[in-house]
C-alpha cells in the first residue's frame, strides 16, 4: 500500500507547474487522471525525443518527466457528453486539480461551487500566476503568466546575476515548480482537514505569492533596512565566506561563515594570520573583498579535486557539476534519484529525475512512464464494473 493509494485526483493541468504538483502525488499513489483537452496536454509534443523517428514516439522528455504515472482521458468540457463524463468521475474524486486562468471553469459551469454540490468532501486546486478571486481579488487575476513572469515580479531575477550585469531567471523554472510543490502541500492540508471534518475546500497556490515567500530574505531585508537588495553573483548579502571559487579546472563552492569554518578553511589555505586578523563574522563582512581575493589565489592555483579534499569534513564545499557529473555520482544513484523508464514508440528506456520525498513504510514510485493521450478511457468509465483496473505502465 503506497502512501496516497485511497487518493483519487483529477488533474486538469497542462505544461508544468500543474503536472509537477500531480506527479508528487502520484509518485506517493495517488491514483492521478490525466484529464486531457483535445489533442492532450500542449507539452506532448515538446522535445526532447531519443534518436530515431520522433513521429513514432507519442511524448517527448518533458511531458514523460512530470506525468509520469498517471493515466489519461481526452475530454472536451464544452461537449455535453464529455462534461457528464467528467462530472461522474467527479462524484468519485478526492481532489480536483487545475491550472487554467481565473474564471476558466465558470465557463463551463464546472466551477468549484458547482462541483461541490456534487461531492462536498471534494477538495479542489488551483494553480494560477495570480491567485483566485476567492482568495484575494486583484486587478492581476486573469492574466496569463509563466515561469519568467512569475521570476520577474516576484524579485528573483532582481537578485540573481552578476553585480554589474543585468536581472536574470533562474535557470529551473522555481515559478512553475516551487508553486506546485506548495500546492500539493496544500491539497494533502485539506485533505487532512477533510478527514477530520467531512468537509472539503478550495486550494489556491498563486506564482507571483509563492516567489515572494521563495525570496523571503529580501523581504526582511527591505523591512529592516529601508534598502532593496540586489546582484551579488554567487555571494551571500550576510554570510562570508559563501561563494564559488574558480579552480585551476573549475568551479568550487565554499561556505565557511562560521567562525569555526573559518579556521578550518584558513588552516587549509596555510594562512593563521588571517584567522588572528579577521576572528569575527563583521570583521570578514568588512573585508570582504580583500578575503575573497585571498580566498580566489588559493583557489585558482589547485584542482577542484584537491580543494575539495582539503576541506572534506571541516567545511562545508563542493565542486561546481554539470548533469555528466550528477549522472556519474554515486551519491545520486545510491539515493534513487535517477530512474529509468519506458520510452513508447521505441525498445529503449529513458531516464527522468526521481522523488525526492522518502518515506520509510510505502516508498514512493516514480519510475513508472507517462500515459499515451485517452489510454484509459475504458478503466475509467467503466468504473465499478467490476473490470480490473490498470496503471500506466501494464
Amino acid at each position: 500500500m503506497s502512501a496516497l493509494s485511497d487518493l483519487r485526483v483529477l488533474d486538469l493541468t497542462q505544461v508544468l507547474a500543474g503536472p509537477y504538483c500531480t506527479m508528487l502525488l502520484s509518485d506517493l499513489g495517488a491514483d492521478v487522471v490525466k484529464i486531457e483537452r483535445p489533442g492532450g496536454d500542449l507539452i506532448r509534443s515538446n522535445p526532447p525525443y531519443l534518436d530515431g523517428d520522433a513521429e513514432e514516439q507519442p511524448y517527448g522528455g518533458y511531458f514523460q518527466s512530470v506525468n509520469r504515472g498517471k493515466r489519461s482521458i481526452e475530454l472536451d468540457l464544452g461537449d455535453e457528453d464529455d462534461r457528464e463524463d467528467f462530472l461522474a468521475l467527479v462524484d468519485e474524486a478526492d481532489v480536483v486539480v487545475e491550472n487554467y486562468r481565473a474564471g476558466t471553469m465558470e465557463k463551463f459551469d464546472l466551477d468549484y461551487e458547482t462541483l461541490r454540490e456534487r461531492n462536498p468532501e471534494l477538495v479542489y486546486a488551483a494553480i494560477r500566476g495570480f491567485g483566485d478571486p476567492r482568495t484575494g481579488q486583484t486587478d492581476r487575476q486573469g492574466q496569463p503568466s509563466f515561469d519568467l513572469v512569475a521570476q520577474a515580479l516576484g524579485g528573483v531575477m532582481e537578485i540573481t546575476g552578476q553585480e554589474d550585469g543585468p536581472p536574470t531567471k533562474v535557470g529551473p523554472g522555481i515559478g512553475d515548480l516551487f508553486t506546485a510543490a506548495l500546492n500539493a502541500i496544500g491539497i494533502l492540508a485539506a485533505v487532512h482537514h477533510r478527514e477530520r471534518t467531512g468537509e472539503g475546500q478550495f486550494v489556491d497556490t498563486a506564482m507571483y505569492d509563492s516567489i515572494v515567500s521563495l525570496c523571503e530574505r529580501t523581504v526582511y531585508q527591505y523591512s529592516y533596512t529601508g534598502e532593496s537588495p540586489t546582484r551579488q553573483g554567487n555571494s551571500h548579502p550576510t554570510l562570508f565566506p559563501y561563494n564559488a571559487f574558480e579552480s585551476a579546472d573549475g568551479y568550487v563552492v565554499v561556505a565557511a561563515f562560521g567562525d569555526n569554518h573559518w579556521r578550518s578553511l584558513c588552516e587549509a589555505m596555510d594562512r593563521p594570520d588571517l584567522v588572528a586578523d579577521y576572528p569575527t563574522t563583521d570583521d570578514r563582512l568588512a573585508n570582504r573583498d580583500y578575503l575573497r581575493e585571498e580566498v580566489a589565489d588559493w583557489a585558482a592555483a589547485r584542482p577542484t579535486e584537491e580543494i575539495v579534499d582539503l576541506l572534506e569534513g571541516s567545511v562545508p564545499s563542493a565542486p561546481v557539476q554539470n548533469t555528466a557529473d550528477i549522472f556519474d555520482d554515486p551519491h545520486v544513484h545510491a539515493r534513487d534519484m535517477l530512474v529509468d523508464v519506458e520510452q513508447p514508440g521505441t525498445d529503449e528506456s529513458v531516464t527522468i529525475a526521481g522523488q525526492p520525498i522518502k518515506l520509510s513504510a510505502t516508498p514512493p514510485e516514480p519510475d513508472r512512464r507517462a500515459p499515451l493521450l485517452d489510454e484509459h478511457r475504458e478503466e475509467l468509465l467503466n468504473r465499478g464494473s467490476g473490470e480490473a483496473e490498470q496503471t500506466a505502465d501494464d
